[in-house]
């Protein structure tokens, strides 16, 4: 199991990159367009790099949803490899069962 200060260290960039979206989005677009002036796209990379680093989306990072861990991790269900296996051979994924052959 992770240490909880880094699942909650990840929580809390997860809550500021949702708060940070919309601003993020408009000021790139304004330093993206190549019509306005030099000045004001300057400007707008200015406010840009003086919003939180971690309202950044490349600063997330996939964890399990119930240990935390950071490895082997499937993002269709959410969960590590390890507590994907857990979950299948006591039933509780649908439709998942252990092979055998």
């Amino acid at each position: 199991m992770a240490k909880k200060s880094m699942v909650e260290r990840e929580l809390k960039r997860q809550k500021m990159v949702k708060q940070y979206a919309a601003r993020r989005a408009a000021l790139k677009t304004v330093a993206k367009n190549q019509e306005l002036t030099v000045e004001e796209r300057f400007k707008a990379n200015l406010k840009l790099a003086q919003l939180p680093r971690n309202s950044s989306a490349t600063r997330l990072h996939n964890r399990c949803q119930l240990t935390g861990r950071p490895h082997a991790y499937y993002r269709k269900l959410k969960l590590s490899r390890i507590m994907l296996r857990d979950l299948a051979s006591f039933g509780q994924i649908p439709g998942m069962v252990k092979s055998s052959w």
